[in-house]
């Protein structure tokens, strides 16, 4: 395929800077690589393939014809400018929340639902799920090919990379001070100040008591799966680590679970690294796992008081497996099927 034209819109952010690492080193032809973010990072300068790009604003560019363009800058940037480029021709993979339940905007995980993207979507925008939604729903594909899912519940343990770079400033920050007795800045980025903390919160609370993040895993779980009859339910909590999403995750069935087999579905997903042995060889931790292009499993166990249920441990890094990296397999799959130019 020639070389394409992409533009990254938040480059200068943590899933943006993470987004540019992997586009360098992945097999996709650039031809012209554009970086835009605030006016406070215009000018400087990221190297890409052994040149020089130097950040643009936003807010004063010009020509938008491009091939590709990621949106990695939040929702109300998404919302102003994801159709715009896309008037113009480029593939919008957008990561904010802005498209995701838009009938008309396929919401892709490529190991899950590569078939939402055979052709180009109308309106020229493909939607990232959210973090913790992408390492839950690549766990719960291969079960679903041999066995009937019940009911699934969540409690997530989420990074403060979760909400970008000032996220993992303020935890930094806090916790310098805290260690020198200080109270410190007070929180801006969450409810409460994170450090040494757990935060029963990870987006606004609704009238039903359910907070955004819990919403949009049960609604894109829903949306991704082709299942809108799925029962999930979930309680999301920010956790003092830097970098890393972790899960716990119950699932029940219509039959009592075999073990055996699903040790077998997930050893043989792609993707998946399962920790079978569980405490005899290790479980995964959001600090220390190798190999972040994985979504890691362990703890896999029958429930003791009920033989249909499945307990689950369930770790990845949200900036590659829950956002850059998805977002540029993306790319690669609507490059493989002929969707970018049309």
């Amino acid at each position: 395929m020639r070389a394409l034209n992409i533009s990254i819109v938040g480059a200068t952010g943590v899933v943006g800077a993470e987004l540019i690492k992997l586009l360098e080193v992945s097999p996709v032809p650039v031809n012209r690589l554009r970086l835009f973010a605030s006016r406070n990072s215009a000018g400087r300068q990221v190297r890409f393939r052994d040149e020089i790009c130097f950040v643009e604003a936003l807010d004063e560019i010009g020509d938008l014809e491009t091939d590709i363009a990621f949106l990695c800058a939040g929702g109300a940037v998404s919302a102003e400018w994801a159709s715009r480029f896309a008037a113009e021709g480029a593939l919008v993979i957008d990561n904010s929340n802005a498209f995701r339940m838009d009938p008309d905007v396929p919401l892709v995980v490529p190991q899950v639902n590569p078939s939402v993207l055979s052709d180009r979507p109308r309106r020229g925008i493909v939607a990232n799920p959210n973090c913790s939604t992408i390492q839950l729903v690549r766990v719960l594909r291969p079960l679903l090919t041999k066995l009937d899912i019940q009911q699934t519940i969540v409690a997530t343990y989420q990074a403060a990379s979760g909400v970008g770079r000032m996220g993992i400033d303020e935890l930094r920050n806090g916790t310098k001070a805290a260690l020198e007795g200080s109270s410190g800045p007070p929180a801006a980025r969450f409810p409460v100040p994170l450090p040494f903390n757990v935060i029963p919160q990870v987006g606004d609370i609704d009238s039903e008591g359910v907070t955004l993040e819990e919403r949009k895993l049960a609604r894109e779980s829903r949306k991704i799966l082709a299942m809108p009859d799925l029962r999930l339910t979930s309680t999301c909590v920010r956790v003092p680590v830097e970098n890393g999403h972790s899960e716990a995750v119950y699932l029940e069935f219509e039959e009592p679970v075999c073990l055996e087999q699903v040790h077998q579905l997930l050893a043989q997903e792609a993707g998946v690294r399962l920790y079978a042995d569980g405490i005899r060889k290790g479980y995964p931790t959001p600090r220390f796992i190798t190999n972040p292009e994985d979504v890691h499993v362990a703890r896999v166990r029958v429930n003791s008081e009920n033989p249909r249920g499945l307990w689950l441990w369930v770790v990845a890094d949200n900036l590659q497996v829950g956002a850059a990296l998805n977002a540029l397999l993306i790319a690669q799959l609507a490059i493989a099927n002929r969707v970018i130019g049309k």
